[in-house]
């Protein structure tokens, strides 16, 4: 087992995600994954360096840093981490961005934004414990490897 694995950081963060998707259970988008095609929607997720030791470690396992260079992106801007099939392949360890980015056809009610953004706020926080000398959350297709 990695040491990031078996690390406390990585558990706090798990639990911060789940956390978040708890929170955001009552709302649905359809899943077309446009929000993994940054140019369609002009906006990619900024992960946190614990965020980004995450989808390094669940891409990784899965031997997808072997197949391509991850921060390479095709020409429309799709995410590294999408599949020819249209999913994303690391899903379970994707980013607090992808969890709660919603396409504009987002239904289950009012948006609890201050809870999200509460949690958002401990994820920095974890993150600048567990990687002090990091510079901060960067674009997704910068920050993979």
């Amino acid at each position: 087992m990695s040491a990031w694995k078996a690390s406390a950081a990585r558990a706090e963060l798990l639990a911060l995600y789940k956390e978040v998707d708890a929170l955001l259970s009552p709302f649905s988008c359809p899943a077309s994954a446009d929000c993994c095609h940054f140019a369609r929607t002009n906006r990619e997720p900024y992960p946190h360096a614990v965020e980004i030791e995450e989808l390094e470690s669940a891409a990784r396992a899965l031997g997808i840093a072997q197949r391509k260079k991850l921060a390479v992106l095709r020409d429309e801007r799709t995410c590294a981490l999408l599949g020819d099939d249209g999913r994303c392949r690391v899903y379970a360890s994707r980013p607090f961005g992808c969890r709660t980015y919603f396409c504009e056809k987002m239904e289950g009610g009012k948006f609890p934004r201050a809870a999200v953004q509460e949690i958002a706020r401990r994820i920095a926080d974890l993150s600048a414990r567990a990687f002090p000398r990091d510079p901060g959350p960067r674009a997704l297709s910068k920050a993979l490897k």
